[in-house]
């Protein structure tokens, strides 16, 4: 009959579609790869991102240099590969650091009564009323910019929104009854904190901390990019985007091209991965 058909359109919808376990996959997959190949380039090439050679110099991409040279004669695809590490190695410890914040910022609200819940949540909604990127420039600069600076700012500045989730995931768990049964057989806080809570924020944590760090990197960015950050001399991507644009004009296009494409492709590639995660955690999500 044709009801019956085995290419009616729900089985090809099913065949086509990918479910939440393969685009999991998938997106680590893409995003290990990408890792390891910034840190092996940024091994490899270390030291070629800031070599002169004056009679290289304004060469657009060919088999020589992928990605052309700079006004200095400077390979612009180590300058890149070595930019792009930069960025990845200060959003790791950025967003793990913050997430650190969140993790004991929700604990403190679930444990330490309601005084100390009512003042993390007054300093959540603080943080989270200014402007995101104006403080995390006032911090830089408080700091002395370079990299302890940038660091510093990333990790007072991104915590708020990960400490609101976790705080809410932990008042849901203490609230619930085999807690109440664990209390009630004289088990500490300590024991209920470390047994039931802390394995059921772990999943939510490293979920934060995966869609922390592509904001860590476009921020790191956005700070060297408007010269708090590095000196001038190093390959940081935003010293490179800000640098290519006095070029642009010129026809130099590849200068900014590439490194902001190699940026929006690492930030991407995380994003994609953390949001896989979450939606396979996910109840609602968890059987797409």
């Amino acid at each position: 009959m044709r009801g019956t058909s085995i290419f009616s359109l729900p089985s090809l919808k099913k065949r086509l579609v990918l479910n939440g376990r393969t685009r999991l996959m998938i997106s680590a997959v893409a995003a290990g790869l990408l890792l390891l190949g910034i840190v092996l380039g940024a091994t490899f090439l270390s030291g070629q991102g800031l070599r002169v050679s004056l009679e290289s110099r304004d060469l657009p991409p060919s088999s020589d240099h992928l990605f052309g040279t700079d006004w200095l004669g400077r390979d612009m695809f180590a300058r890149t590969i070595q930019g792009l590490a930069l960025s990845v190695g200060i959003g790791l410890a950025g967003a793990a650091c913050s997430a650190m914040i969140a993790m004991a910022m929700g604990l403190a609200a679930a444990f330490l009564g309601r005084t100390a819940d009512r003042i993390i949540t007054w300093l959540i909604d603080v943080a989270l009323s200014v402007p995101h990127l104006v403080m995390l420039i006032l911090i830089a600069f408080v700091s002395g910019g370079g990299i302890k600076g940038i660091l510093i700012g990333i990790m007072l500045t991104h915590w708020p929104s990960l400490a609101r989730v976790i705080r809410a995931e932990a008042l849901g768990v203490i609230s619930a009854d085999y807690v109440a049964v664990s209390r009630g057989f004289g088990k500490s806080r300590y024991w209920v904190m470390t047994r039931h809570l802390v394995p059921h924020l772990l999943p939510q944590l490293f979920i934060g901390f995966l869609l922390l760090f592509p904001h860590a990197v476009l921020h790191e960015a956005a700070i060297t990019f408007l010269g708090l950050g590095f000196s001038p001399h190093q390959p940081a991507i935003g010293i490179i985007l800000s640098e290519s644009m006095r070029y642009l004009s010129s026809g130099m296009w590849w200068l900014a091209v590439f490194p902001g494409l190699g940026l929006l492709v690492t930030v991407r590639a995380f994003d994609r991965l953390g949001h896989a995660l979450q939606r396979l955690i996910d109840p609602k999500h968890s059987r797409l």
